[in-house]
């Protein structure tokens, strides 16, 4: 089909040149796909390179400690995907080498559809379509549907659609430039219509509907969520807990938290604003010193100052730790 053949075309020529591209190494390529979830690639470069450093192989990364795991995931957020990675790594380990089948793939923990796609292509050549966002927007526009994405009905139409589509004999290829195509040519805004190979036959351009597709689905509002953090100081040590299980910070440590400031303690900041998907953190902060350790609530450890760098924190208390 020709859309097909120009896809691969305009791949050849303008694929981005990225390191875990130049590897079939199923981890290496496993490894970027989890990193890339929510991350842009520009941030995930750095912390995919870090981690093929640390834990150059899957067994490697199974047999660390989670903190490890955390420590180095820090500042990329979804800190889930960090628990998720460990635990599948140890899954791929007991499996004796990671999956070659769909099946086995999707069956890594943290694994979804698109990311087994993506995996299943690159790694081992095998003939599954990738659909993310960018896939969506550039199918959405040339073929002029206007489904709302993130509905159960587009999922069904747009796989079918790019699964048709796909290549047999060059599904990582396909897969790899639709992705791209959709990041730096048919972009969320501003897309480079003018110079698009596939501009002559796109539906949306056509019809004046390059901004208004892909059409989204309607989405509640975040929550907005009021915090109050105390970082306790004494004789260069403070106080830190590790927030527990069925947490979005599972596994993190955090400062003193709680709903009563005590006297003495100053404000650092007020109302922080930290977006997550979908809750709105407001946060206040204060630097409490008294003369000597506090009683605090079960739970909490005190540590040398010197020392907190080594422990993996959300990213809402680096931020408000650099206020200090």
């Amino acid at each position: 089909m020709a859309f097909t053949e120009t896809i691969l075309h305009w791949y050849a020529e303008n694929g981005r040149d990225l390191p875990w591209r130049r590897t079939r190494d199923p981890y290496a390529v496993w490894l970027s796909e989890i990193i890339l979830q929510q991350t842009r690639v520009a941030q995930g470069w750095s912390y995919w390179e870090r981690f093929m450093a640390h834990f150059p192989t899957v067994e490697a990364l199974a047999s660390a400690p989670e903190d490890e795991v955390l420590r180095l995931w820090q500042g990329l957020g979804y800190y889930s995907r960090a628990r998720n990675l460990h635990a599948a790594a140890r899954q791929i380990v007991a499996l004796g080498g990671f999956p070659g089948t769909l099946e086995g793939i999707r069956a890594l923990k943290g694994v979804g559809d698109y990311t087994a796609a993506a995996i299943g292509s690159i790694a081992f050549g095998l003939p599954a379509a990738v659909v993310d966002g960018n896939v969506y927007r550039v199918l959405a526009r040339y073929f002029g549907l206007a489904t709302p994405v993130g509905t159960t009905a587009a999922k069904k139409e747009f796989t079918e659609l790019a699964q048709r589509l796909l290549p047999a004999d060059e599904p990582a290829a396909f897969n790899q430039g639709m992705m791209d195509f959709g990041a730096t040519c048919c972009t969320p805004v501003n897309p480079a219509c003018m110079t698009c190979p596939l501009q002559p036959s796109c539906q949306a351009f056509a019809t004046g509907r390059v901004e208004l597709l892909p059409v989204k689905k309607t989405s509640a509002k975040p929550v907005e969520r009021h915090l109050t953090y105390v970082y306790v100081r004494v004789d260069g040590a403070t106080a830190i807990r590790r927030r527990g299980p069925g947490d979005i910070w599972q596994g993190l440590w955090e400062p003193w938290l709680t709903e009563e400031v005590p006297d003495g303690a100053r404000q650092v900041v007020r109302d922080f604003k930290h977006q997550l998907t979908h809750r709105t953190l407001l946060t206040d902060f204060y630097l409490w010193e008294p003369p000597v350790r506090p009683p605090l609530p079960e739970g909490y450890v005190w540590i040398e100052e010197a020392e907190l760098d080594r422990y993996a924190k959300p990213r809402l208390v680096e931020l408000l730790l650099e206020k200090l």
